[in-house]
């Protein structure tokens, strides 16, 4: 890869560009040339990660109108002219999910019908990705059918939908010729879909984050807070060249944790806790206990996705946390407000390179291990 293909600060090696206006000016020049026919437009969920991609391409964010009727229909307009352009359109599934779904795909349609030559959604968290499988729905019946169902101690029940699956559905009808998201809840989500799929990672993000800000990282231990998490942990570890451990947790029901049994030495050490997303903070804050309770001296937490619906800030506030680490992928300013301990990574700069490289048809594993800055 040569420098004059690389972002501002995506190479390690090279010359190092000062910030003066003349070379900043040249700089967006140079890009503009290297980066003809791409158009990049933001969806309402998250401009300000738009903005940021944008800015770090050296571009405009697109012109588009989006409203709603007294009804609630979502209207969409783009404001200039796609045709024959490489369309990036920016939209998390955070706040109003439905709601801004569906708007990403209308805004994909609109850009397809307008005749444009590819039409990739940057979905940096996507939408009903916990809902992958169908679950095993367990009900005890022996209180309620102890007459008919005597035998019977449990019954399995399983008519849940496969909500990820229908929205890959969605997104390719729509007109989407291509996918970028980051940390899918399920990787097996990618093979839902018939067209490219590329799952970023943030693990380099936030191993760059733990060296930078958590003096004691040698002498830490990296902890899942449930089996399902434990390839991720590994991973983190063994680059760190730590020990790691695990949190085994039984439901009751969704959003609710019935037990929890830590499998691992965590005595007298850093504890960090890691995580895809945290929805309700349940899980997590009943894991920081546990860790304390096992000898931890202190416990952080860094998740991917910061959805932080319902009592989560109440009980992060409430927690033993030293902090909280998430990612942009979810706007959390407002959560930021309201709880200091919650702090934030700006993943922009990896979503902005994905995007550089898919349009000039470069490879993006470089961003598997590697922060582009």
């Amino acid at each position: 890869m040569t420098d004059a293909n690389v972002m501002p600060g995506a190479s390690q090696s090279g010359p190092t560009l000062n910030n003066s206006p003349t070379k900043l000016k040249e700089l967006q020049i140079d890009l503009e040339v290297r980066m003809p026919n791409i158009k990049v437009f933001s969806g309402t969920s998250h401009p300000d990660l738009a903005q940021g991609i944008v800015d770090r391409l050296g571009i405009d964010v697109g012109k588009v109108v989006t409203k709603k009727f007294s009804n609630l229909e979502t209207c969409v307009e783009i404001g200039e002219s796609v045709r024959g352009e490489d369309v990036y359109i920016v939209q998390s599934g955070s706040g109003e999910v439905n709601d801004n779904l569906m708007e990403l795909l209308i805004m994909i349609n609109a850009c397809k019908i307008a005749s444009a030559c590819r039409v990739t959604a940057v979905i940096p968290c996507f939408p009903y990705a916990r809902q992958d499988k169908k679950d095993k729905n367990m009900e005890t019946d022996k209180e309620r059918h102890i007459e008919k169902w005597k035998s019977i101690e449990w019954k399995f029940r399983s008519r849940a939908p496969i909500s990820a699956k229908l929205v890959a559905n969605m997104l390719s009808v729509a007109g989407a010729d291509h996918i970028i998201t980051m940390d899918l809840h399920a990787s097996q989500i990618q093979g839902f879909f018939d067209i490219p799929v590329d799952n970023l990672y943030a693990e380099p993000a936030v191993l760059k984050w733990i060296k930078e800000n958590i003096v004691e990282w040698r002498n830490s231990i990296i902890v899942s807070p449930d089996a399902g998490g434990a390839k991720r942990v590994t991973s983190i570890a063994d680059r760190l060249n730590v020990e790691f451990a695990l949190i085994h947790k039984e439901r009751k029901k969704a959003n609710e944790v019935a037990s929890m049994v830590l499998v691992g030495d965590v005595k007298d050490r850093v504890a960090i806790l890691v995580d895809d997303m945290a929805d309700t903070c349940g899980t997590i804050c009943h894991a920081a206990e546990k860790l304390m309770e096992a000898g931890a001296t202190k416990v952080y937490a860094i998740l991917t996705h910061g959805i932080f619906s319902g009592p989560a800030i109440s009980r992060i506030n409430n927690a033993c946390f030293e902090a909280v680490v998430v990612t942009n992928t979810i706007p959390q300013d407002q959560h930021m407000q309201q709880c200091n301990k919650v702090q934030c990574i700006d993943v922009s700069m990896m979503f902005a390179e994905a995007v550089r490289r898919t349009h000039n048809g470069e490879s993006v594993s470089y961003l598997f291990s590697n922060v582009p800055y």
